[in-house]
């Protein structure tokens, strides 16, 4: 299994919401900090932040459970969202996703999908005459297609600059 961490701005006034993620059917349960627990969650992540030793948890006898590192940074990251304010969602997702599930968190079609794997874009595993997608080769995929987005959008927003049709005060909007 792998988690999947969706962070969202918050109007919400609840502190909990079951929602499903269209075309995936899976429920999602978002988390959103009350106001009496924000001290809390704003010491918590400062504690997290500190480098250090091998975190742990205490029960209430004494026993100690170190934290493996994996479900340490999506602590941190889920204690960053809620200090900032934000909901907190977490989807989880079998290692290897079916082209459906994987065109839906990309949210591209399947047959685009299917068009990347056949190109080699992004690895795929056969099973019978399946394909199964890697979460993490899919996760991967994704960041490198933000990434190149994002230095598209980049340098677009120069050449308009460099063009006079786009000034300083909004460039500075979007970053």
């Amino acid at each position: 299994m792998a988690i999947s961490i969706c962070t969202y701005t918050s109007i919400a006034v609840t502190t909990t919401m079951k929602t499903i993620i269209p075309g995936q059917n899976l429920p999602v349960e978002s988390l959103m900090a009350q106001e009496q627990d924000s001290l809390s969650i704003q010491h918590l992540e400062i504690v997290l932040q500190r480098e250090g030793s091998q975190p742990k948890l205490v029960g209430v006898n004494g026993e100690e459970i170190t934290i493996p590192d994996s479900v340490y940074q999506a602590m941190r990251h889920v204690v960053h969202a809620m200090a900032s304010g934000k909901v907190v969602s977490v989807v989880i997702q079998d290692r290897e996703l079916t082209t459906q599930k994987a065109a839906d968190l990309l949210k591209v079609s399947r047959p685009h999908l299917i068009k990347l794997l056949d190109q080699g874009e992004i690895p795929c595993i056969r099973v019978g005459t399946h394909r199964r997608v890697r979460f993490e080769d899919l996760m991967k995929y994704k960041e490198q297609r933000d990434s190149k987005r994002r230095e598209g959008i980049k340098q677009f927003t120069q050449f308009l600059e460099d063009e006079g049709f786009y000034d300083d005060e909004s460039s500075q909007l979007d970053q």
